[in-house]
């Protein structure tokens, strides 16, 4: 009888634009004004299972650049990738898809930024180097923090 194969697996299925959009509300007069825009830029990860040892990871962007109280340009982008991950230990599964995962994704999705603010007439944003690991780490500092925090539940006694 053949022995089962239990080695872990983790492939790249593939990496995909899941949704990519540019907003110039306030052109053509926005574009006249030589001030520097302030910049505010949020990131998120998200997992998901798509079919038995199938997740798809997806890394989101939101880029806000303001002069005063104008939008210069709003972009908001979803890359993603489609992972293999057979056989791994529960407590390994986590930290795969929350640092592995976003680490191959995000070079993808800063690319993307880059060139659709450069196309929309605007010098590219360069999204910054992120340390997923430091970023799941604090996720799950503040999830055990909100768990600890939540109440427990009452129990019934008959």
């Amino acid at each position: 009888m053949a022995e089962a194969n239990l080695d872990p697996v983790f492939q790249i299925q593939r990496v995909y634009l899941k949704d990519l959009s540019l907003e110039q509300p306030n052109s053509p007069e926005i574009l006249l004004n030589q001030e520097q825009p302030g910049v505010d830029i949020q990131l998120g990860v998200e997992a998901a299972p798509v079919a038995d040892g199938l997740f798809e990871v997806t890394v989101t962007a939101t880029i806000h650049a303001k002069i005063a109280d104008k939008t210069v340009f709003l972009v908001e982008a979803k890359q993603a990738g489609i992972f293999e991950l057979r056989n791994m230990p529960q407590e390994q599964l986590g930290a795969v898809l929350g640092i592995a995962c976003p680490q191959i994704v995000y070079p993808y999705l800063r690319g993307n930024v880059a060139d659709v603010v450069q196309r929309g007439g605007f010098p590219p944003v360069h999204l910054a180097e992120i340390n997923f690991q430091a970023m799941y780490e604090q996720q799950q500092a503040q999830a055990a923090e909100a768990a600890a925090a939540m109440p427990a539940a009452p129990q019934i006694i008959v």
